[in-house]
């Protein structure tokens, strides 16, 4: 059975880059256009869980979504719309995932049953993220005047199967690219030890 090992710090520092890289590169379009692709974040974080775990990373990357944030509302004319003091309820949002991720971290392999864990617990972290960061801003953004129940239940079922689904898609295709790796790794070991 194939367990995923933590990586190597230069392997680290590759997923750390990868990772950010996907990240800058997505968070300034939470929808995906023609031309963009949708906001990876949530997968990110969960991501750099599964696969990084460290606290640090939790850390450089809350800093990063926060800096994008900034450049995106301050130099790139994205809306300021979301900002308000329930931004700050991201940092729970997030750690749902990441701590999602790094909790089953150890139990992921390159089998089918493992990868579907994986994505069960992705589904679960993902759907609890976006509760939180969409709770918070519903009831605590101060952008509606008498929020109520109803009205939150309704904008919850309005946008969190989007979030969540955007989410599932990037993490699957991280663990299928996770499954091959895995498997070319085994073939070439196996190929050396006949050679051997």
């Amino acid at each position: 059975m194939l367990t995923m090992k933590p990586p190597s710090s230069r392997f680290s520092i590759l997923l750390l880059v990868s990772l950010a890289a996907v990240m800058i590169a997505t968070r300034f379009h939470h929808f995906g256009t023609a031309l963009n692709l949708p906001d990876a974040s949530m997968a990110v974080f969960f991501l750099g869980g599964l696969s990084l775990r460290k606290h640090l990373y939790f850390g450089l990357f809350m800093v990063l979504a926060v800096v994008l944030d900034w450049i995106s509302v301050s130099y790139a004319g994205v809306s300021d719309f979301c900002v308000t003091p329930a931004y700050s309820f991201l940092l729970l949002a997030y750690a749902v995932l990441w701590y999602g991720g790094r909790w089953y971290a150890d139990r992921l392999q390159a089998s089918a049953g493992s990868l579907a864990g994986a994505l069960a617990v992705a589904l679960l972290a993902a759907a609890c993220s976006f509760a939180i960061s969409n709770g918070a801003f519903y009831w605590l953004g101060g952008r509606y005047a008498q929020p109520h129940m109803s009205e939150y239940l309704a904008r919850l079922w309005q946008w969190g199967p989007l979030f969540v689904r955007t989410t599932m898609t990037y993490v699957a295709v991280a663990l299928a690219g996770f499954a091959i790796y895995q498997r070319v790794v085994a073939a070439r070991s196996v190929a050396a030890e006949r050679r051997a």
